[in-house]
């Protein structure tokens, strides 16, 4: 199965028209998509309210943890950042990485029916191999969380030398996943984990 078939259709587009009907909370409000960028990091303001989100089909200086190169075919990936801005003690805010990694994981399953895992503090595994990263960034009061799933690679299109075998929901799963369900998916789970450790705070 070529997995290069979908990219110009409807189906799995990450186009505000595809996605923002589809939202069922309050992260994405607003979404910005961009067919190219650096990072979609860069592209959240200082201004930008919490829950702004930008989407991207390719990124050329994508980044995971320690500076590591996160790069993909266009098209193959859901790469997204959102922005948060959590009332909390600032020691607090490393645990976000965890708490969107979960979020991930979860939406994972939802949309691909997979079994997955979370290896801290930021990747997401199936059976053994990742699928997806998160970084997240914090400054003055503001976390942007940079997600990174490999959707629709196949074999010759992941990267060889990674420390961690990586994979893709198409590999594993056999079939392509739709990355605008998978997005919305995701917020809403980052949503639900997101307000369920600020209010752990809270006690």
């Amino acid at each position: 199965m070529g997995s290069g078939l979908v990219y110009g259709s409807m189906r799995g587009s990450l186009r505000p028209e595809d996605v923002v009907p589809r939202l069922r909370g309050r992260l994405g409000r607003p979404y910005r998509f961009v067919e190219r960028c650096a990072s979609t990091q860069r592209l959240l303001g200082e201004d930008d309210p919490e829950g702004a989100v930008v989407a991207a089909d390719e990124q050329t200086e994508g980044r995971g943890r320690l500076g590591r190169r996160w790069l993909a075919p266009a098209g193959t990936s859901l790469l997204v950042s959102v922005l948060l801005r959590p009332d909390v003690e600032p020691a607090r805010l490393p645990e976000l990485s965890l708490v969107a990694g979960r979020a991930c994981a979860e939406a994972i399953t939802d949309v691909a029916g997979l079994e997955t895992e979370v290896k801290f503090p930021n990747d997401v595994l199936v059976q053994g191999r990742k699928v997806a990263g998160i970084l997240a960034e914090a400054s003055e009061g503001r976390v942007v969380l940079g997600v990174g799933v490999n959707v629709s690679q196949e074999a010759g299109q992941l990267p060889a030398e990674a420390r961690t075998p990586a994979t893709s929901l198409l590999l594993e799963t056999g079939r392509e996943i739709d990355r605008a369900e998978l997005l919305v998916a995701l917020l809403e789970r980052l949503e639900r984990r997101y307000d369920e450790w600020l209010g752990a705070g809270d006690g």
